[in-house]
């Protein structure tokens, strides 16, 4: 049963606020290609039919403006937000919550994206936003069977997500759910970034 969800009833968040204590600091402003390593994480979120795109800061300090600069060299800046998980030092949950209580209150669903996850294909963004659409409460890609990022939530699950507590996500969630899949093309959607010599990936 189809929910009346549309498109530009949807918000991309992406988490932005660790400390990388595995990496050493200073992850997602690492130098990678021609810009940093956050930028791949918000090229996939702004090309996701959203309307905006929510980077949620925390440990380093130079995440929002790594994002702003992003975003401008883009031609995104007016579709760009910015909120501080202040209670951070928590974990990755602290940072969901920031994201997804800062959302206009007409959004209908929410993209949530990893900042270390670089190459997330963009061709699953689409079909995620219409499993939404469609009814589901929740879609993820996956690929060869594994699933990963990002995922999109509706709004019914949101209380769920501003609920969560500690060092972790919304794969308990996702697992209770068992949301709608969407094949992925590529190993993009389960790449991401933890130590310093994962960026020659």
């Amino acid at each position: 049963m189809a929910t009346g969800v549309e498109t530009t009833d949807l918000e991309a968040v992406v988490l932005a606020g660790g400390s990388a204590r595995r990496f050493g600091g200073g992850k997602l402003t690492a130098p990678l290609g021609e810009g940093v390593l956050l930028d791949g994480a918000l090229a996939a979120a702004f090309a996701a039919p959203v309307r905006s795109v929510t980077v949620v800061t925390g440990a380093d300090a130079g995440v929002g403006a790594a994002a702003a600069g992003f975003a401008e060299r883009a031609g995104q800046a007016s579709r760009l937000r910015l909120a501080h998980a202040t209670d951070h030092a928590e974990g990755m949950a602290a940072s969901l919550r920031a994201g997804i209580a800062s959302l206009p209150p007409d959004t209908q669903g929410a993209f949530v994206f990893l900042g270390d996850m670089p190459r997330v294909p963009h061709a699953v963004l689409a079909p995620l936003a219409r499993a939404i659409a469609e009814g589901h409460a929740a879609a993820a890609p996956a690929f060869r069977g594994r699933r990963g990022n990002p995922a999109v939530f509706a709004r019914a699950l949101f209380p769920d997500l501003v609920a969560l507590t500690g060092d972790q996500g919304a794969r308990a969630i996702l697992d209770r759910l068992g949301p709608a899949l969407v094949e992925a093309p590529d190993d993009g959607v389960l790449f991401d970034v933890d130590e310093p010599q994962d960026l020659g990936a």
